[in-house]
């Protein structure tokens, strides 16, 4: 059951169109200051989500609170205490950088005085000085990007759901972005879906992952690491059998096993992926077994070290049979 002092409650999500079922019966809650990243391949219902969150698409059925309003039923409330950047964000382009932001100060009712402070702070943090009296269509994508970003923060709302902020930026500008967005943790929660895996996971405290609109993995980067490749992740080519080297694995650690194995190559080599339920590092007594034993060519041997990218096709890819046979609902703890 979700937190109801949670910033965001989602209970039995549900969003269908014309039969087909976008957004699949999800609950989950984002507790407030948290920094959620929202992850899924394309058409998983991630922006169809973030759309019925603010108040842009209208749900099949369950239930919606941010900060405590319905989205259903005061959509005007939920309106005033979130902060939407689209992933296509549509800007006036015949206008100013400062007009604008002056602009959409005035619509969010901002104090004039406090609206004109506000400004100069997100020119100054946004990186957006140099182009504030420069006419928005003439301006290059990571600058529209930015202005989307000023906008979506401008006055202050508890609450900020931000739709792929970083596409079209470079390295440079990716880097200002996820500072800023460091900086809003513990001021405000946040929803922030993108493609730069690396950037959510340096960002976010905690990820969710949608696929076919169920969540198929939820909590922190490093708990679901556990969860998916274990404590310790080995990567290993060698010739030899696959029985004997289970049973080497088993005589060196009882959670060693192993998850995957290529077919071998015309010299016999195998890739194969080991797994440890353990914090220890068993790379010497790996080098030592192995490289001794006469049934093994070893090759190569090193530990990896699984990073968001493996975490989010693992969980995708595990989850397809489970999609196609159940329709149990995963509901993530915050």
């Amino acid at each position: 059951m979700p937190d109801p002092s949670s910033a965001i409650v989602v209970e039995n999500l549900v969003k269908s169109y014309a039969g087909t079922t976008a957004v699949n019966n999800i609950s989950f809650n984002v507790a407030q200051g948290e920094i959620l990243g929202f992850l899924g391949p394309n058409g998983a219902g991630k922006s169809t989500t973030m759309r019925i969150l603010t108040g842009f698409l209208p749900a099949t059925s369950g239930r919606v609170e941010i900060c405590g309003h319905s989205v259903a039923g005061a959509p005007e409330a939920v309106k005033r205490v979130i902060g939407y950047m689209p992933e296509n964000n549509p800007l006036p382009e015949d206008m100013r950088v400062v007009e604008y932001l002056y602009y959409r100060g005035r619509l969010k009712e901002m104090n004039r005085k406090r609206l004109g402070l506000r400004i100069d702070e997100l020119l100054e943090l946004c990186d957006l000085k140099r182009v504030r009296h420069r006419i928005i269509g003439k301006l290059s994508k990571g600058f529209r990007q930015r202005i989307g970003i000023a906008e979506a923060i401008l006055a202050e709302p508890p609450v900020i759901i931000m739709d792929e902020p970083t596409i079209g930026l470079d390295p440079h500008q990716i880097l200002i972005v996820r500072d800023l967005i460091s900086r809003l943790r513990g001021r405000m929660t946040v929803i922030i879906s993108s493609h730069i895996l690396p950037e959510i996971e340096m960002t976010c405290d905690r990820v969710m992952i949608i696929n076919q609109g169920r969540v198929v993995a939820a909590g922190e980067p490093a708990a679901l690491k556990r969860e998916l490749f274990g404590r310790a992740r080995y990567d290993v080519a060698l010739a030899g059998e696959s029985a004997d080297l289970a049973a080497v694995l088993s005589e060196i650690d009882s959670t060693l096993e192993i998850t995957s194995e290529t077919m071998a190559d015309n010299d016999g080599f195998r890739s194969f992926v080991l797994n440890a339920d353990t914090d220890e590092d068993f790379s010497e007594s790996l080098l030592t077994h192995l490289a001794r034993d006469e049934r093994f060519r070893l090759r190569a041997l090193s530990r990896a070290h699984p990073t968001l990218e493996d975490v989010f096709l693992a969980a995708t890819k595990r989850t397809w049979d489970i999609i196609d046979s159940s329709p149990a609902v995963v509901t993530p703890n915050p």
